[in-house]
């Protein structure tokens, strides 16, 4: 298990008032439309979400690869500019990404000595005479045999491509990997051995990790705390444990009742099953008052009209629904 975020860690990342909106021939797009949350040392923060949530947009977004509309990105005390050519060479070191398809995001003109130098060379991180050395380190740590430097990442199964993309990652020796769906397109035992590696390394490293996802049984296993996302938006916030405890948010009930499990045990803990209407709608239509009351089953008369604060329930567990207003 992660740690839980206590007074005693230091934040390294805070996202406040995050938007993200893009301009298409039909509407503007709010991928993200004012998120707040921190990071801990040491922890992983989940952020799950159907597709087209926005979950993914903020991931990019907290790595630079698209500006920010409004709001603020400050890590390690400083707030990142927004674009991601004014960001300082020292602050890329730190701040790595994981993307979700390890086959386009490895150069397949390059072999994996290749790949994995770059950012030692580019950052410094070694010696140019030490570079083949450092290699075969990161090799090691992601359980890939030293002759694999040698390879393209066609020669390599989807899991093994996924090793290397971490490798690269861990090479700056950063202070925040974000993690965008690290396992989604790979089978189930790349999946098992991928998570239990990445485990590993935050419990030896202390490496804290924003972790994208779709799936809310990873992040019951991985996260320390977890935010759900739908239109753009945050829905509610707590620990792990806590959501599969005492869920509050409608949205997030839904998804916890759909998902499958194989026990009795396993479905006593479930909430009630949930029956929600129709699809996510489209982020340039989004409804208005709370984006998801033409889905809900608890549906008031204020719902459509207002869009609800995020409320504290308790600490460290926060829920933005009109049922909670009171």
């Amino acid at each position: 298990m992660f740690p839980i975020r206590g007074s005693q860690l230091k934040e390294v990342i805070a996202v406040k008032n995050l938007k993200k909106h893009f301009k298409t021939p039909l509407g503007t797009v709010k991928a993200v439309d004012g998120i707040s949350f921190s990071v801990m040392e040491g922890e992983t923060f989940g952020v799950v979400g159907e597709s087209g949530s926005g979950k993914s947009t903020v991931a990019y977004t907290i790595m630079g690869i698209y500006t920010p509309t409004e709001g603020e990105i400050i890590f390690e005390g400083t707030e990142l500019s927004k674009s991601i050519k004014k960001r300082p060479k020292s602050l890329k070191k730190k701040l790595q990404i994981v993307f979700q398809d390890p086959g386009s995001s490895l150069n397949p003109k390059r072999t994996v000595n290749q790949i994995l130098e770059l950012p030692l060379k580019v950052h410094g991180i070694v010696s140019s005479q030490d570079c083949k050395k450092k290699v075969a380190e990161l090799l090691q740590m992601v359980e890939l045999p030293a002759n694999y430097a040698d390879r393209y990442p066609r020669e390599l199964g989807g899991g093994e491509k996924q090793a290397v993309a971490i490798a690269r990652a861990l090479a700056t020796n950063p202070s925040l990997i974000v993690l965008d769906e690290p396992t989604s397109a790979l089978d189930v035992s790349a999946q098992a051995k991928i998570i239990r590696m990445l485990i590993q390394f935050q419990q030896e490293l202390n490496i804290p990790y924003i972790f994208i996802t779709h799936n809310l049984i990873l992040m019951r296993n991985v996260a320390s705390r977890v935010a759900i996302m739908y239109l753009g938006k945050i829905c509610e916030v707590a620990s792990a444990s806590e959501f599969f405890r005492n869920p509050l948010h409608p949205y997030t009930k839904m998804l916890l009742s759909s998902i499958p499990v194989i026990t009795k045990e396993e479905e006593e803990i479930k909430p009630k099953k949930i029956i929600s209407t129709g699809e996510i709608p489209s982020p340039v239509n989004v409804p208005s008052g709370c984006s998801f009351h033409p889905r809900c089953p608890n549906k008031m008369e204020i719902c459509p009209k207002v869009d609800p604060v995020e409320i504290v329930v308790e600490e460290g567990h926060t829920v933005r629904c009109h049922l909670y207003d009171r």
